[in-house]
């Protein structure tokens, strides 16, 4: 067990705050962060990476409205399941709706927009998106629980026959993201209770092929996994991953859910070889889980220390006096036209305290600019580690690109 002392440090709402990274508002409400300038380049970075992953596998963008008539939830079974979690929204004539709690049934719409050939198959949508459930107050805390939940979230319509090897796809996907941040991942399949089968859409027969099919992807795999009975999605088995954190806490991550019984509901279904109509299966898929509790294990994980591709902010420059500004401001520009994310301090502060503004922002990298900078043309790089070097500012552009480009 980790004692208070050593997890205080860690606590992704204070760090969140010395970083300047998030807030909440008395006036918004409980469970509705707010992301500031600095926040927001960690959540694009994190979906621009995923998005990088999932674009080699064949995946499209899709953009779906945030709310939708009370008919597609009743149809996909989730108003009957999910109704007391749902915000709902009456019009002005009366009409009902709900604020999106997920987006597989609009994404089915998509599909369903016109017949698909097997040819066509498998269809591989992905969207960051919010979803909106109505949590109990009490529940909301931080990052971790949330009423506004950011999806990076994927829906393939697959033919049974590709079922496995869009899975292993996925699940490359996910090892090489968790990967990039020294996470040691295990799997749980959770999979349906047998004695509640009021608890889940669809008939007993689809439920053992759909676990039958996970079981042998991850036997396949030759993954280290456990048994979950009664943790499936209300419409599928799923594969859930557990990442264990720096400091030896376990937290649920990514999923990766096999759906048989949405296309059932919805008729999904391809032309086969033969011209007949041929039902298929939706795979589910979010690589964060949401950007907003994957962040809070991140900055957890990490203690606020992001790698420099991920850092909101880069480089800091540090002029030591007013004289060497205007260098420092030509080094500033330089950085930003290369696509370097960098802030000038040009505050009258003495540079010592320049220097622990900066380790304190737990900055990658910081320059100090004076005297000898200004007449050779070059910076000494500080880094946030503490050693120190003296880099023309083309020889610094070109390193900090290629440790950005590798992720270092």
């Amino acid at each position: 067990m980790n004692s208070n002392h050593e997890l205080s440090p860690r606590d992704h709402r204070d760090i969140g705050r010395d970083l300047d990274l998030f807030a909440f508002s008395d006036l918004v409400g409980s469970g509705l962060p707010l992301w500031t300038p600095k926040g927001t380049i960690i959540r694009q970075e994190l979906e621009r990476y995923v998005w990088e992953l999932r674009e080699k596998y064949g995946y499209e963008r899709v953009t779906i409205p945030h709310i939708t008539k009370r008919d597609l939830y009743e149809t996909s079974g989730h108003w009957e399941k999910f109704g007391e979690d749902l915000f709902r929204i009456t019009s002005r004539d009366g009409r009902e709706y709900a604020l999106k709690p997920m987006n597989c049934p609009h994404h089915t719409q998509i599909f369903a927009r016109h017949p698909h050939s097997y040819r066509e198959m498998p269809q591989r949508y992905a969207e960051t998106t919010m979803v909106y459930r109505d949590e109990q107050s009490g529940e909301l805390g931080g990052l971790t629980r949330v009423l506004s939940i950011t999806q990076d979230d994927s829906h393939v319509f697959s033919r049974m026959s590709q079922i496995k090897e869009e899975f292993m796809h996925t699940w490359n996907i996910v090892d090489t993201f968790y990967k990039t941040f020294g996470f040691v991942l295990r799997v749980r399949l959770s999979f349906h209770d047998p004695k509640t089968p009021e608890k889940y859409l669809g008939t007993t027969e689809i439920w053992k092929d759909a676990e039958r099919a996970i079981r042998e992807i991850a036997e396949e795999r030759k993954a280290d996994y456990v048994l979950a009975p009664g943790d499936a999605a209300i419409y599928g088995p799923k594969l859930d991953f557990i990442a264990a954190d720096s400091i030896g806490r376990e937290h649920q991550v990514a999923t990766i859910q096999l759906d048989l019984n949405l296309p059932e509901r919805f008729d999904l279904v391809c032309i086969n070889e033969k011209g007949e109509r041929e039902r298929i299966a939706m795979i589910h898929s979010a690589i964060m889980g949401s950007i907003e509790r994957f962040t809070a294990v991140l900055l957890e994980h990490l203690a606020g220390i992001f790698p420099l591709w991920l850092s909101p902010v880069q480089v800091k420059i540090l002029p030591i006096s007013e004289k060497h500004r205007d260098y420092a401001s030509a080094v500033f520009a330089k950085l930003k036209d290369s696509g370097i994310r960098a802030e000038l301090d040009s505050s009258d502060e003495t540079l010592g305290k320049k220097i622990r503004n900066a380790k304190t922002s737990k900055v990658p990298y910081f320059l100090v600019l004076g005297d000898k900078e200004v007449e050779s043309k070059t910076v000494t790089v500080e880094k946030r580690e503490g050693n120190s070097r003296k880099e023309t500012i083309e020889n610094l552009v070109e390193k900090l690109k290629e440790e950005i480009k590798d992720k270092k």
